[in-house]
């Protein structure tokens, strides 16, 4: 990556070299550094390089490879500030983790796989996110698979949305399947939409968020849009359309068959969910963890895998999740032991 800045200059002494970069906007370099320097020490304690900041400069101390790549990061994520991009411990986070398996750190932070919708731009917040959108893009059936928080969804209905404003696609359709988590739908008040709007509810929240709520209003009624339990699906052929699954791990094996073979020509599919949390009655398999095995190696079609890394809600679930995923793989290793 060719510098950035116009001012620089290194020093080297034994195996240690210290390089200085000079920024020049001190207002974006207060948003490099973050509140406290925290994002400074974040980058000092993953990348094991002193940081220095004063003024509008920032001097690295390290050995010469963990300089450099110290150097690329920072310069990307100032280039991404002068973008209007925003950047947070989360931002910072995704660019450790792209340079710590020589990933395209470049592609994530400066906004290649950015996607553009009425109301805001959204980015990929980590390197899994920046492939899951690539795949998305290059693939007609993209599965989505890992916890809650990771960005399955969202990102999903922001391609959709996107697909749909730069005319990719000619309307999108947004699913669910309608399962009782622990609820009985019988006892909720109100008609059949009434009772599965609040499964939907997600959905809503993004869309609103991306393209208002007038908007989707009048989507709706214009029906560029459908909002829909997996039910209603059956028995329709949906082409020219960027239909997306959510929660997919509660359609039975037979509602994944129906729903994968409705798609026609021109039309992209993503199915989102997460196979450990599944509320179908237990004699039933996941449909989700079915179609991903059965279909595995299928021209055309992708899984994106997310971990407890790639959770962008509060710092707290990240940790959590892990927790799960840890005393699953605890649980795994003492039944192969027990065979």
């Amino acid at each position: 990556m060719k510098p950035l800045f116009p001012a620089s200059d290194e020093v080297a002494s034994g195996e240690t070299t210290t390089a200085t970069l000079a920024f020049p906007d001190n207002r974006l370099v207060a948003h490099l550094c973050g509140a406290l320097d925290l994002h400074l020490r974040l980058v000092e304690e993953r990348m094991g390089v002193a940081l220095h900041p004063q003024g509008n400069n920032v001097t690295l101390t390290a050995s010469p490879d963990r300089v450099e790549k110290a150097r690329r990061l920072l310069e990307m994520l100032y280039a991404a500030l002068e973008q209007g991009q925003t950047v947070d411990l989360q931002r910072v986070e995704a660019g450790l983790l792209a340079l710590e398996k020589d990933e395209a750190a470049d592609e994530l932070l400066l906004g290649k796989w950015a996607l553009r919708t009425p109301l805001k731009e959204i980015h990929p917040r980590t390197p899994r996110q920046a492939e899951y959108l690539r795949l998305i893009a290059n693939t007609g059936l993209v599965f989505a698979l890992g916890p809650a928080g990771t960005g399955k969804t969202y990102l999903a209905v922001a391609a959709a949305v996107a697909s749909l404003s730069e005319g990719r696609v000619a309307r999108i359709i947004l699913t669910r399947p309608a399962v009782e988590a622990g609820e009985r739908l019988g006892f909720l008040p109100g008609d059949l939409q009434d009772k599965v709007d609040p499964y939907l509810r997600p959905l809503y929240d993004a869309l609103y968020e991306m393209l208002g709520y007038e908007k989707v209003e009048r989507m709706l009624a214009r029906n560029l849009l459908e909002i829909a339990p997996l039910a209603y699906m059956r028995g329709r052929t949906l082409s020219e359309a960027f239909i997306i699954l959510d929660e997919a791990q509660n359609a039975t094996v037979e509602q994944m068959k129906m729903f994968l073979t409705r798609f026609g020509e021109g039309s992209r599919v993503v199915a989102c969910g997460d196979v450990t949390q599944v509320d179908l009655p237990s004699h039933q398999q996941s449909g989700l963890a079915h179609a991903v095995e059965i279909l595995h190696g299928v021209e055309g079609i992708a899984v994106a895998r997310f971990t407890h890394r790639d959770v962008v809600r509060h710092p707290l679930v990240g940790r959590i999740v892990r927790a799960y995923e840890e005393a699953a793989a605890r649980r795994s290793t003492r039944g192969m032991h027990g065979r």
